[in-house]
Formats: C-alpha cells, sequence, structure tokens
C-alpha cells in the first residue's frame, strides 16, 4: 500500500524535506512561487533578487506590504514566507546571479532551479550555468495573461537558447527611468510621461529617476534608507507628476526644465550609473532657444519622415503641450486623456519627449513615422497568471524529483480558451538543436562584419555580451600564435579596445575561440568580412556555418575537443527545452494535444525572428587557458528583477 503524507506519497515527501532547491527571482511569480514551495513541502529553499521593493510592486507582490519598500525583495520575501511554514530553511541573497561568486560549483549544491526572471539575459546566463552543472531547470514567464512553463535538462531537450526569439520588448523599469539605452526606451518612457500628465495616473508608470536602482546603490541599507527618506513606515507621500503640472498652468518651459534637465542632473548625482556608461547630458531651454540653428527639421522628404534638430523638437514640444493642455480644459475638471498614436498633439507629444530623451542619451534620434511605427501597446501584469504559472512551476518540480522527467511538459496559458475550451496547452518537450551555439557539443556561429570598422570594444560589447550573452569573455584569435584579443583579467586588453579587428590581422575566415570562464562555455566564431552591411547595422549573425570562409591557417595541432561544462567528454551538452520566455516571447498556441512537440506548437504563433541554423564543426580550446576557469572576473550584469516590474511592448 502507497503510504501518503498529505497529498503526496511518502518517498515524495521525505524527497522534499531534504532536497536544496534554488529560486532566481523574488518578483511577481518569485512571491507566489516561495509561498508555493513551502506549503508543498519542500524546506530547503535558497531565492536570489538584486532588486528591492517599489510601491508600484504592492498590488501584486503579496508577500511585501508598505512598510518595506526599499528594502530587500529576497530577504522580505524569506521573511513572509517563513509565516507560512516557520520550520522551513531559507536562505535570501540581494544580489545580482550573474556574480561571478554563483560559479558551476554553487549551482551544483542544488537538485533544481527554477527561474522568475523578466530579462533575458540573466534567463541565458541561469541557463548555460544549468548545462555546466547538469542541473534541471525549470523556466517560466508571464505576459498580461499569457504564460509559459517549460523544463530544461541537458542533453534530453532544448535549452533556452536553443530557439532563436525575437528582438526582446520587455525592460526593467529602472531601465526606463535611469539608464535608457535604445530609442525604444524612451518611446515606453514618453508614453508613460503621457499618461502622468495627461491621462490615467499609474504607479507602474513612474517617470522620474528611480532613486532606488539596484545597480545604483549596491547596499540594501542604502538603498532602504534612500527609497524610505522622511518617510515613516514605507508609506511614501509624493505629489503627483499631474498634480505638479497643474500647479505650473502645464508651462512648457517649466515642464521641459524638469524633464530635461533638473531629472538628469539628479540622475548624474547617482555615479556608480555611470561609470561604465556614456552620462546624460542636460538640457536647457533658454541656451538652445539662443544657440539653435534655425533650421527645425534635418533632410528632405514628408514630413513625418523628417528628422527634427534639437530646437525643432522642443519647439513640437512645446506646442503638444500646450495644444494637450486645452483638450483637457475643454473635457473639464477632473478629465483625462487617452493616448492614441493615431492622434496628432498625442503622438507629436511623445515624438518630442521620446527624442529629446534620446538626445540626451547620446543616441540617434528618430521621425515621427519611426516612432509612431514603434510605439505600441502596454501589457499590464496581471496577478493571478502569476498565481497559475508558479502552481504550474511546482507540479513540474514534483515530476523532476519523481524521476519522471519523461512526463514533463512545456505548458502555455492563453487567454482564450482552444477549440476544446482549455486555457492550459501542454506539450511534448522538444530534443537539443544539433546546431544550438550554446548546448550543442560543438558550438559555432559566423558572424558578418567589417573587420576595417569594427573595434575590438563592438565584439566584446554588442556582440559577445550583448548578442550571444557571454559574461565575462575571453577571445583567442587562431592564428598559429594563439593571440588574446580579448581577456576577462580586468585592464589586461584595455589597449585593444578602440583598434580595429583588421588591426590583428583578422580577415575574411579568421577564426576566433572564445571562453565564458565563469559560464563554462565555449563557442568558436567564424568571421565574415562585408562592406555591405545596411546602415547603422555593425554585425550580422550568419544563419548557416557553410557560409563562412575557410580558415586562413588551419590548426596544426590538434586540440581536445571540449564540451560546455565537460571537461572530460565531447557529448551533446544540451538542455532541456527553452520556453520563449521573456514576457514578450511567449507564443500562443491553440493546439491542446499533449503529444504535439512544444516547438511545432509554437511554430503556430507567428514570428519576426528568422531561425537560425549554426555549423557543428570542430572546436577546441588549449587547456592552458582552461585552468583560468574559476579566476573570471566578471562584473555583474543586468538585474534579475521580477517578471511583472516590465514594460511589454506589441
Amino acid at each position: 500500500m502507497v503510504q501518503l503524507v498529505g497529498p503526496l506519497r511518502k518517498e515524495l515527501a521525505d524527497s522534499l524535506s531534504t532536497c536544496k532547491v534554488l529560486v532566481v527571482g523574488a518578483g511577481g511569480i518569485g512571491c507566489e512561487l516561495l509561498k508555493n514551495l513551502v506549503l508543498t513541502g519542500f524546506k530547503n529553499i535558497e531565492v536570489i533578487d538584486l532588486d528591492t521593493i517599489d510601491v508600484s510592486n504592492l498590488n501584486r507582490q503579496f508577500l511585501f506590504q508598505k512598510k518595506h519598500v526599499g528594502k530587500s525583495k529576497a530577504q522580505v520575501a524569506k521573511e513572509s514566507a517563513l509565516t507560512f511554514c516557520p520550520t522551513a530553511n531559507i536562505t535570501a541573497y540581494h544580489d545580482s546571479i550573474m556574480n561571478p561568486d554563483y560559479n558551476t560549483e554553487f549551482f551544483r549544491q542544488f537538485i533544481l532551479v527554477m527561474n522568475a526572471l523578466d530579462n533575458r539575459a540573466a534567463r541565458n546566463h541561469v541557463n548555460r550555468m544549468c548545462l555546466a552543472a547538469d542541473i534541471p531547470l525549470i523556466e517560466s514567464g508571464t505576459a498580461g495573461y499569457l504564460g509559459q512553463v517549460t523544463v530544461i535538462k541537458k542533453g534530453l531537450t532544448e535549452c533556452y537558447e536553443c530557439q532563436p526569439k525575437p528582438t526582446q520588448k520587455t525592460f526593467p523599469g529602472c531601465t526606463i527611468r535611469n539608464t535608457p539605452s535604445e530609442p525604444i526606451h524612451c518611446i515606453v518612457w514618453a508614453k508613460y510621461l503621457f499618461n502622468q500628465l495627461f491621462g490615467e495616473e499609474d504607479a507602474d508608470q513612474e517617470v522620474s529617476p528611480d532613486t532606488a536602482d539596484p545597480e545604483a546603490a549596491w547596499n540594501p541599507e542604502d538603498t532602504a534608507a534612500r527609497a524610505t527618506a522622511s518617510e515613516k513606515d514605507g508609506d511614501i507621500k509624493r505629489v503627483s507628476t499631474k498634480e505638479w503640472a497643474r500647479s505650473t498652468g502645464y508651462d512648457s518651459v517649466k515642464l521641459f526644465h524638469k524633464l530635461f534637465k533638473d531629472d538628469i542632473r539628479y540622475l548624474l548625482t547617482m555615479d556608480k550609473l555611470w561609470k561604465k556608461r556614456k552620462a546624460p547630458t542636460p538640457l536647457d531651454w533658454h541656451q538652445l532657444r539662443n544657440s539653435g540653428p534655425k533650421d527645425e527639421s534635418v533632410g528632405s522628404g514628408l514630413k513625418d519622415q523628417q528628422i527634427l534638430s534639437v530646437w525643432g523638437l522642443c519647439k513640437m514640444f512645446q506646442h503638444s503641450v500646450e495644444t494637450l493642455r486645452t483638450m483637457l480644459q475643454e473635457k473639464g475638471e477632473g478629465a483625462e486623456l487617452v493616448w492614441d498614436k493615431d492622434d496628432a498633439p498625442a503622438m507629436d507629444f511623445v515624438t518630442a519627449a521620446a527624442n529629446l530623451r534620446m538626445h540626451i542619451f547620446s543616441m540617434n534620434t528618430k521621425s515621427r513615422f519611426d516612432v509612431k511605427s514603434m510605439a505600441g501597446n502596454i501589457i499590464p501584469a496581471i496577478a493571478t497568471t502569476n498565481a497559475i504559472i508558479a502552481g504550474l512551476i511546482v507540479l513540474e518540480s514534483l515530476k523532476i524529483l519523481s524521476g519522471e522527467l519523461e512526463s514533463c511538459r512545456t505548458i502555455f496559458l492563453n487567454k482564450c480558451p482552444s477549440l476544446r475550451k482549455k486555457l492550459l496547452v501542454p506539450c511534448i518537450l522538444d530534443p537539443p538543436c544539433a546546431n544550438c551555439y550554446v548546448c550543442a557539443s560543438k558550438p559555432e556561429v559566423t558572424v558578418k562584419l567589417n573587420v576595417h570598422k569594427a573595434t575590438v570594444l563592438c565584439l566584446q560589447d554588442r556582440i559577445l555580451k550583448e548578442r550571444f550573452g557571454m559574461v565575462a569573455p575571453d577571445v583567442q584569435i587562431e592564428d598559429g600564435k594563439g593571440t588574446i584579443l580579448i581577456s576577462s583579467e580586468e585592464g589586461e586588453t584595455d589597449a585593444n579596445n578602440h583598434k580595429f579587428l583588421a588591426d590583428f590581422g583578422i580577415r575574411n575566415g579568421s577564426r576566433l575561440q572564445i571562453d565564458d570562464f565563469l559560464q563554462d562555455y565555449t563557442l568558436l566564431v567564424n568571421v565574415l568580412h562585408t562592406e555591405e552591411l545596411e546602415r547603422d547595422v555593425e554585425f550580422e549573425v550568419v544563419g548557416e556555418a557553410p557560409d563562412k570562409a575557410p580558415p586562413p591557417q588551419p590548426n596544426k595541432e590538434e586540440v581536445n575537443s571540449v564540451t560546455n561544462g565537460n571537461k572530460d567528454f565531447a557529448q551533446p551538452s544540451t538542455s532541456s527545452k527553452a520556453p520563449a520566455d521573456d514576457d514578450d516571447d511567449i507564443m500562443v498556441v491553440e493546439s491542446d494535444e499533449e503529444g504535439a512537440s512544444s516547438s511545432s506548437a509554437a511554430a503556430a504563433a507567428p514570428s519576426s525572428a528568422t531561425k537560425r541554423r549554426h555549423s557543428d564543426a570542430e572546436t577546441g580550446e588549449s587547456s592552458s587557458k582552461r585552468l583560468r576557469r574559476d579566476q573570471s572576473g566578471a562584473a555583474a550584469a543586468p538585474t534579475d528583477d521580477d517578471d511583472d516590474d516590465i514594460i511589454a511592448l506589441d
């Protein structure tokens, strides 16, 4: 007879009480998940999150209260979860999972890792660490009413990076408010600003500098003190942006100086943000008026497709504010405007405000036509979606702990029922992709670029870190001499940063061996020189490895082929199926046949991304470099924010 402990078999209940699991992220999904785990019987849990609690979290992250504002999410989530089960052993880390301290050995102590993240860089990193440690990973994500859960296991399923993902359209709030780096960040900020001034105010759409930005203050006590300065018990009292604007009579010049001068000056006082970024430049209305160019637009063509000068943007901002103010007054006391991209004054306002912010943060400005085409609808965070997904994560974890990995599924949560009236659609996990540039036995990609224009810094930051998700890459040229182009040791190769790749003899057909010792990850990059890239395009990833030219100097010496995460055997080091799991990577599936594979089901959803296929040509690495595996000193990268404190755009 099977013995039961509550609803679980005794063997499984005993396993829950002794196994150790890691939860990455303590936000929307993370709060629900942590509560579920302790109520299910998990006793040894470690949770990590770099973020701090903001008032905008309180409507859906139920482990937090007003008195917790400014404190570490991980620490408060731990304390709140212990009220459900005081006998649980929970360890909280207020830190980034991408910190080098959390290496392969750290991951190997867990029987299971569960992701509750909001950004692709952190997801990619955890995916690679679980591959290297050979630990099962449960991935998850939500976007409004949509959600997805999947299981990733090395060698058995696709990994998170096996399938191409569309360009990421979700961003942490602190990126929007403090450190925008792409035009879309500024457009989202401008849309938020419209609502703060003229529409329905939303605490999730704050536009002022984020004083609790975890990257600006690493000390939790400092962050908490800053967020709760002069406030009692975390009950922050703020004068709303709309109230302040009304008190000025919606004076366009005063609004301009607050948004584009005073707030920017305040951001500059958060000096930690600008150690590795170009600092923003405040604007002054009077200086621009006196020194601005006479022409308000640059270039010819249709009016909507012209790029306005900075002073032209100032005039557009002024005129749109005055028009919107009049519209608001005509609607009467307490009225609100609704942003519509087909409403000319509203579109002018967002175009002007977004472009002025782009200029401040040293980005190329966009035409009104471009801004209109990029502006999309914001997907709200739904607490119920987070709760459903957190429950599914626990159910999949019970299958893994029962040794029933073959019964695990990728599960899609849809907004509308399928033809069979189902909201939850399970799909069989797909096997590893043979050409995946992460989990294949010999990962290899071809990158097309102009070696006379591409710098070493571009290779490091834009290609290896941003495009391929590495944290601390070391780059060696396969030129017969083993030239080190980039070193993860601080300052060792900084002199190379602004030199062109051609300066090091890199040409069409050159091969670069990349090692990220923190991620236990190796990648061979084939260089395809071209002078025909589109304007403002620095590089392209080629889909087929045969497009590469043969290496100019083939290696005469054989080197041991090393599988990522495995020094002993060159066998497939794949990982499990990773769903499109950024909030914007959710794929809606109409099929509800359990036999359908997750990839084929996902194919039913339209995607603008082109599938990449990579070669499995041989790769190797020298043992001397492998010795440095545990000496990586990479800086922590993007924050491991919760999945619902982000902005998702259609």
